[in-house]
């Protein structure tokens, strides 16, 4: 048999909960930071070196670094390296999440202009398609947050998919109510909608993204396991839970033995595997990413492809997209 690593290689893969802000290589920030003549705290092959002690350390740091990043052009070119790195690794379709509040340097409507360029600009030179979705912080207010959704659909292009939340919901407690306007008026224009839930906040936080922002799909979720009529309900409807193993396990389970990818599998869960925040995890490569979740939950290779096709189904694209990705993934199938 093909070795596990190979095969992973040659996976068409897919991957819908990455974060822009961390895909970011540090000699690229370096660079940036020179240009407005400033220093990076740390040389660029340690930016990432650092021990984040908890969400929200993590959460400023994010700022930080992205206030390297001084002009539209400069984000242009994130997005279209962040296509051509997927490309290079077999990534069909990859769908980046990006959060203004980390960006107040650029206003949403340039934000949106700038990551269209540059998927435009990667993809024509050989890199992925990319879409995006534009994600609020928790502790943004409601007003603010239907001024994004406003800004969204002035702004629209091909390229931006949908809306999105996180942040530390330890920290806010509950914020579903007060972002209920916001997501129901990003439903009624189109937009795909998702939400970081289980993770911060347990089974509550999953269910409040369920019931009050009609969440289409759910970034994590793994704590949802916590409960088992929650999983009941969310195989039943097979809301897809686009969970990162290896943040979980930097992050979330000190212990690794109360991951519950294998548990969510077997009770026939739909789940997406994803990287979250790469640099962050030394520059941990979507096949890597997947190589680790299926030794860590013995996975088989129908499972590894299963992911996928969960993915392609899960996606905020065009009815034509999705149909491509999965023959591309059928044909990948007949191969085995």
């Amino acid at each position: 048999m093909e070795p596990l690593t190979q095969f992973l290689a040659r996976l068409p893969k897919i991957e819908l909960h990455v974060h822009l802000e961390s895909t970011m290589p540090g000699e690229l920030l370096d660079r940036f930071a020179r240009r407005q003549g400033r220093r990076l705290p740390r040389s660029p092959g340690e930016l990432y070196c650092c021990s984040a002690e908890d969400l929200s350390d993590f959460l400023a740091f994010l700022d930080r670094i992205c206030s390297y990043v001084g002009t539209a052009e400069e984000l242009a070119l994130v997005a279209e390296q962040f296509a051509l790195s997927c490309s290079r690794e077999g990534i069909l379709y990859a769908e980046a999440i990006l959060n203004p509040t980390h960006w107040p340097q650029f206003p949403p409507a340039q934000i949106i202009a700038a990551l269209t360029e540059g998927f435009d600009r990667g993809q024509a030179t050989g890199g992925a398609p990319c879409a995006f979705t534009l994600s609020l912080s928790r502790t943004q207010t409601e007003t603010e947050a239907l001024q994004l959704v406003e800004t969204m659909a002035a702004c629209r292009t091909h390229r931006l998919a949908g809306l999105s939340i996180d942040g530390n919901e330890a920290l806010t407690g509950p914020t579903g109510r007060r972002f209920r306007a916001a997501f129901q008026r990003a439903g009624q224009l189109g937009f795909g909608r998702t939400v970081h839930a289980g993770e911060s906040s347990g089974p509550e936080g999953v269910r409040e993204a369920l019931d009050l922002l009609e969440a289409d799909r759910l970034d994590h979720g793994v704590r949802a396991a916590e409960d088992p009529a929650l999983v009941e309900r969310l195989v039943r409807e097979q809301v897809p839970l686009n969970i990162c193993l290896s943040s979980n396990l930097a992050l979330l389970y000190r212990d690794p033995s109360q991951h519950p990818l294998r548990r969510l599998l077997d009770a026939g869960a739909a789940v997406t595997l994803n990287r979250d925040d790469p640099t962050f995890l030394g520059s941990l490569t979507l096949t890597e990413e997947l190589r680790r979740a299926a030794e860590f939950a013995a996975m088989t290779r129908e499972e590894l492809v299963g992911c996928q096709e969960t993915a392609a189904r899960a996606a905020f694209c065009s009815a034509e997209t999705r149909a491509r990705l999965l023959k591309t993934l059928a044909d990948f199938h007949r191969t085995m």
